[in-house]
């Protein structure tokens, strides 16, 4: 199966606390935004792992300004409620998640994550959230005062053959944590205990088998989720009851369209602030596929746009509104696509910078 064949995993590498972001510094402009970039640091190229970089809200540049050591296989970045802090998982075979102060590029602390090949984390409250892809688990780190990671509270091995968490959050009324579960064809939801950080297993969404959800997004409204299919290129738009904690599957839409490409796997799914587009990146067709939003919260496919590069494992809308920046991984580049806030359109990328490995592409400040 793909999903396993495509990641190679080594084992965590010593811990550098202390260490100072390395690199050169870009000259500050008060226009710039800063931008924190993750990369795989295996392969046949690997790269630095974890970088800091600016961009130019005015032509989209992306200028890569230092390196934070010792941060391998940083393949997602989460803030800390106050932005000072960033969580970054290491996607290794004994998978860890790293605190990283966010101002001076320093571990602050590094815990394991109890499974292997950690993909994903966000903070809940007083607690970290992370999925184990390799191992199929859902771990809890509970937070201290000090944003620093602490004492695991709980593990949850989802079921089945082969599960392969993805992707854990919270829902936007802050009731639940929400698990997407690749290799289980499902949407896991847990209640958790703010006293002792445990989940409690409360409802269960199974998608058709075959599907490989793997992430999902939710609409500002709070009130519906767009759930990202990696093994059939489809997104189902599903209702979400806050009050009761549960899902309803919906509309399903392809992510290519009429497009027939040899292979696909689309990868990261994101909500325009404002609510009105969505936009999924499609590895393999290299492209990243536009939706309108419906007034009943439905998708309506509006078309492509050729990525910049090949295997776009990630992409985010920078705080302007104005330019997507997507993570080629195989193509080794980030690339920036303008976008018109007013109608949601991109157009052909303005251009790209070189970064080994690229996966994730995180700007400190949010959506203005």
């Amino acid at each position: 199966m793909h999903v396993m064949a495509r990641r190679l995993f080594l084992g965590l590498a010593a811990a550098g606390t202390g260490a100072l972001m390395a690199g050169g510094s870009a000259a500050a402009h008060h226009r710039e935004l800063t931008v924190y970039l993750g990369s795989y640091t295996s392969g046949d190229r690997p790269g630095a792992g974890m970088q800091r970089a600016v961009a130019d809200p005015a032509t989209g540049r992306l200028t890569v300004a230092g390196t934070v050591p010792e941060v391998p296989e940083a393949s997602w970045f989460a803030f800390s409620a106050d932005r000072r802090i960033l969580y970054v998982t290491n996607e290794l075979s004994e998978g860890a998640v790293t605190a990283v102060d966010a101002a001076r590029g320093t571990i602050l602390t590094r815990q394991p994550t109890h499974g292997s090949a950690p993909t994903h984390t966000s903070v809940h409250g007083r607690f970290l959230l992370t999925a184990n892809y390799g191992s199929g688990s859902v771990v809890v780190h509970r937070l201290g005062e000090d944003g620093l990671i602490g004492e695991v509270t709980d593990v949850r091995t989802h079921d089945g053959p082969e599960p392969h968490a993805h992707q854990v959050l919270p829902d936007p009324s802050g009731r639940w944590v929400v698990a997407v579960d690749l290799g289980a064809d499902a949407v896991y939801v847990y209640r958790l205990d703010q006293k002792t950080g445990k989940l409690h297993p409360h409802h269960r969404l199974r998608m058709p088998g075959g599907y490989g959800p793997r992430h999902l997004a939710f609409h500002p409204d709070g009130r519906r989720a767009y759930i990202l299919g990696e093994l059939r290129s489809e997104i189902t738009v599903a209702e979400w009851h806050p009050a009761t904690g549960r899902f309803t599957a919906g509309q399903v839409i392809s992510t290519l369209g009429d497009a027939q490409p040899p292979e696909n796997y689309p990868a990261e799914i994101v909500v325009s602030q404002d609510s009105r587009y969505v936009y999924a990146s499609n590895r393999g067709h290299d492209s990243i596929a536009t939706f309108d939003v419906t007034a009943n919260g439905d998708l309506a496919f509006a078309g492509t746009t050729p990525c910049g590069g090949s295997w776009p494992r990630h992409l985010t809308i920078d705080p302007t509104g104005r330019w997507v920046y997507v993570a080629n991984q195989r193509q080794h580049t980030v690339a920036w696509l303008p976008r018109d806030p007013r109608t949601g359109r991109l157009t052909a990328p303005a251009g790209s910078t070189a970064v080994d490995s690229v996966c994730f592409v995180l700007f400190e400040r949010s959506w203005r």
